[in-house]
């Protein structure tokens, strides 16, 4: 009696884990996304924004277009290039007020900075990798659907947004059920979408 109770309590045994696994199967979602701290240099220009540098009370007043470089520098008529990154637009108007008053091509000079645009960087498996322009509202999962959303192999519980150097991750299934766990976006942060093993 005894040994023919054994194979069937072996197949009941069997059964009960194979559901149990698959009760637990598949990638585990976060119960909510980080909470990212707020950039310190958010305020601060950095490589990559488009600035209108506005130069008046001249004899030749000018409207520039300009974004700094890699190195954070901006070029202008007669002074040639100026550090920009790392400071706020007044910062850098007056910055360049001064410039041109010390190598005198002017007497007085009255300069205006305002910030043209500013991005994030969304990379990996969506459908557009690249810079999407930066907007007060700009949440990660809006930012993903300005790239065209996920592509077919994209591990959307798991994105990787960078700031300052550091990473956090993100599940964007999340953040759509439940737009409070949508992180809003600074200028100069960075998406990465991973690829699915599957």
């Amino acid at each position: 009696m005894n040994a023919a109770r054994l194979p069937l309590l072996v197949l009941v045994l069997a059964l009960g884990l194979g559901v149990a696994g698959c009760a637990t199967g598949g990638t585990p979602t976060l119960a909510s996304n980080p909470k990212i701290p707020e950039s310190a240099t958010s305020a601060v220009l950095r490589p990559g924004d488009s600035l209108t540098v506005v130069l008046q009370g001249i004899p030749d007043p000018s409207t520039n277009s300009v974004q700094l470089d890699d190195q954070g520098l901006i070029s202008l008529p007669f002074i040639g290039s100026i550090k920009a990154a790392g400071v706020s637009t007044s910062e850098l108007s007056r910055s360049i007020r001064a410039e041109y008053l010390n190598r005198k091509f002017y007497t007085a000079i009255d300069v205006s900075v305002s910030i043209a645009e500013r991005y994030v960087y969304v990379g990996g498996e969506v459908a557009r990798p690249g810079r999407v322009i930066w907007t007060p509202d700009l949440t990660a999962a809006k930012a993903i659907q300005a790239a065209g959303g996920f592509s077919l192999y994209a591990k959307e519980t798991a994105v990787n947004l960078t700031r300052d150097n550091h990473a956090y991750p993100v599940d964007i299934t999340l953040a759509q059920r439940r737009p409070s766990e949508d992180p809003r976006l600074l200028p100069g942060d960075s998406l990465q979408v991973s690829r699915s093993a599957f």
